[in-house]
């Protein structure tokens, strides 16, 4: 395979991936996925949350298609669709886990119009902490904020976060997602 065709699978996958982590986000870790999902829109006791398992699910695929693709005699192709896959997981950690989040400790201050927005979409997605009534479900790219925050308004701001709110509790063992 020509180089050329391989990185244009490669870009693809990464913008295909935006997509993707969109309705998984919004339709699986809001749906039925929510009671792994739960531990991410509460505040963490520890270094790990129940929600990470998704990057450990999410990986697999990435393996398998790099496997198959260098190793195991499949289509190239999908050696890089799978390097595609594993790219967005990993500026998905650096920018959610590591700057939005600080799960890794920086100082890092957004200074871009791009970084700034994104960064107020993700926290008006955590404004909400119940599975329905949230806004914003990408990860890279993400409405204006004026426009999330006119549909929390228009939802009434139902689930949405007060001061002494229970569900800003630290999960226990006995806490129920």
């Amino acid at each position: 395979m020509h180089w050329a065709i391989g990185i244009a699978l490669f870009i693809g996958t990464v913008a295909g991936m935006e997509l993707f982590a969109y309705a998984a986000h919004r339709w699986l870790m809001h749906g039925p996925g929510w009671f792994l999902h739960a531990s991410h829109h509460r505040p963490r006791t520890g270094a790990f949350e129940w929600n990470d398992l998704y990057a450990a699910i999410f990986a697999v695929p990435s393996f398998v298609l790099i496997l198959g693709g260098v190793q195991l005699g499949w289509w190239p192709g999908w050696a890089w669709i799978g390097a595609g896959i594993a790219a967005y997981g990993a500026i998905y950690f650096g920018f959610h886990d590591v700057i939005v989040h600080k799960r890794v400790p920086h100082r890092y201050l957004p200074r871009s119009a791009y970084m700034k927005r994104i960064m107020q979409a993700h926290r008006l997605h955590h404004a909400v902490g119940t599975k329905e009534g949230t806004v914003s479900f990408g990860f890279l790219w993400a409405p204006k904020p004026e426009a999330l925050k006119a549909e929390l308004r228009r939802r009434g701001n139902a689930g949405a976060r007060q001061p002494g709110d229970p569900r800003d509790a630290p999960l226990t063992e006995d806490t129920p997602a």
